[in-house]
C-alpha cells in the first residue's frame, strides 16, 4: 500500500483497552508497520489482553509505552482505541478515535460530551466516520453478526439439551471462526432425540454487513435461516410472525426511530415459540430501539438476560462488543479498512472533517441545553 509521507510527523497513540473481555485492536502490527514506513509516529500501550503481542508492534517499528499513559500523551496525539474510556469524569483533552456511543441518546452520552468540552478535546467517533453519502467506512459489523448468531445458536442448543433452566456460561474468545463453528456444531449434535437439532431462525437486516455475517454463521453450520430486510419490515411492526421462530437475530443499523419489531405485549402472549433473541444492534438506551422489551446490555461474563419466565423462557443476548469473540479475524478485517483512512489523518479532510463536524454539532447542542 502506497502512502504519502506526512509533511509533519503525525502521532497515533494506540491505547490499551480496559473493557472486560475486550481483546481486539483497531490497528494490527502489520498495518502499523505501513504507517511507520510512511513517516507516522506510532506509540502502542502495552497490553496482556490484546490479541496481538506487544513484541509484534515493536518489530513493526512502534514504540511501546505504559498502559494508560495516553492521559499524558502530547497534545497533538490522536488517541486510538475501540471501546469506552474509563468513566472517571476527568476532562478529555486529546483527539480520541474510538466508538464513543454518544450521539444517539445513550446512557452517559451527555457526560462524555461534557468531558470533551471541559478538556478541549474532540471525539472522532468511528461509528460516524463516513463517506459523502453517509456510508460507514470502517466497521466490525460482519463479525458482530457472526458472533451474535453464534451465541444465539449456542444458547438455543443448550436449552434443548438441558431444559429451560439452562444459562450460558461466561464466554471466552475463540482462536478462529473454525474453532467457534466446530464448538457450536458439537452442541447441536448433543441435543437428544427426538428434539429438533435445527432451530427455526430469522435474521432481520439480513442484507446489511452485520446481517450477512449472521447469515454466514447459519450457513457454516448447515442451518436454514429466513432473511428479513426492508421489504419484510416496511409495513411497520410489531410483527407477531416473529413469535413463531425459535431464534431471532436483529442486525438492523439504528438510525431514525422505527416501529418496534416486538414489544412486551407480544412476548407475553400464550403460545410464543420464540425463546432466544440475539440483538446484535444492541442499543437498549436508544429511544428508537425496535426491541424495547429489555433495558440493559449483557456481557461475556453473563451473556443472556432472562426477559420472560415460565416453561418457555425468553432470553436476550445483547453483548455490545461481540466481535471480540473472534478478536484476531475481526481486528484484521477492521484494521484493513481503517489504515488507509488513518493515513489521511494529517489533512483532517474528507471523512475526518465530517467526523469532527459531527462532534462539533453535538457539543454545541450540549452547550445550548445546559
Amino acid at each position: 500500500m502506497y502512502m504519502d509521507t506526512p509533511t509533519m510527523t503525525t502521532l497515533i497513540w494506540l491505547r490499551a483497552e480496559t473493557k472486560s473481555g475486550e481483546h481486539r485492536a483497531p490497528l494490527t502490527p502489520s498495518d502499523a508497520a505501513k504507517l511507520v514506513e510512511a513517516g507516522f509516529d506510532i506509540r502502542v500501550e502495552e497490553s496482556e489482553r490484546r490479541v496481538f503481542d506487544d513484541a509484534a508492534y515493536a518489530t513493526a517499528g512502534c514504540r511501546l509505552v505504559d498502559a494508560g499513559s495516553w492521559i499524558g500523551a502530547p497534545a497533538e496525539a490522536f488517541v486510538l482505541g475501540i471501546k469506552e474510556l474509563p468513566e472517571d469524569g476527568t476532562p478529555l483533552s486529546h483527539r480520541h478515535i474510538y466508538f464513543g456511543h454518544a450521539y444517539k441518546g445513550q446512557a452517559g452520552a451527555r457526560d462524555l460530551i461534557g468531558r470533551f468540552i471541559a478538556g478541549g478535546g474532540t471525539l472522532l467517533d468511528l461509528e460516524f466516520l463516513t463517506d459523502s453519502e453517509n456510508r460507514r467506512l470502517a466497521a466490525f459489523g460482519y463479525w458482530a453478526g457472526f458472533a451474535g448468531a453464534a451465541l444465539g445458536v449456542r444458547l438455543w442448543a443448550g436449552r434443548q439439551r438441558e431444559g429451560a433452566d439452562f444459562a450460558l456460561s461466561p464466554q471466552k474468545a475463540a482462536a478462529d471462526q473454525q474453532e467457534l463453528v466446530a464448538a457450536i456444531r458439537n452442541r447441536l449434535d448433543l441435543i437428544p432425540e427426538p428434539k429438533s437439532r435445527a432451530p427455526r431462525a430469522v435474521v432481520i437486516g439480513a442484507l446489511g454487513r452485520c446481517g450477512r455475517g449472521a447469515v454466514a454463521l447459519f450457513e457454516a453450520l448447515g442451518l436454514d435461516v429466513d432473511r428479513w430486510d426492508m421489504e419484510e419490515t416496511s409495513a411497520g411492526g410489531p410483527f407477531e410472525a416473529l413469535l413463531d421462530y425459535d431464534l431471532l437475530v436483529n442486525t438492523v443499523l439504528l438510525g431514525k426511530p422505527m416501529p418496534p419489531f416486538l414489544t412486551d405485549r407480544e412476548i407475553t402472549r400464550p403460545g410464543r415459540r420464540l425463546s432466544v433473541v440475539a440483538d446484535v444492534s444492541c442499543d437498549p438506551g436508544n429511544p428508537g430501539n425496535p426491541l424495547p422489551f429489555y433495558d440493559r446490555v449483557t456481557t461475556f461474563s453473563e451473556p443472556a438476560l432472562r426477559i420472560a419466565q415460565g416453561d418457555n423462557p425468553l432470553d436476550v443476548i445483547a453483548v455490545d462488543h461481540l466481535p471480540s469473540l473472534l478478536p484476531r479475524e475481526s481486528s484484521i478485517d477492521f484494521s484493513n479498512q481503517l489504515v488507509p483512512l488513518l493515513a489521511a489523518l494529517p489533512d483532517m479532510a474528507g471523512a475526518w472533517r465530517r467526523c469532527a463536524e459531527h462532534f462539533t454539532r453535538h457539543a454545541q447542542a450540549y452547550t445550548a441545553n445546559r
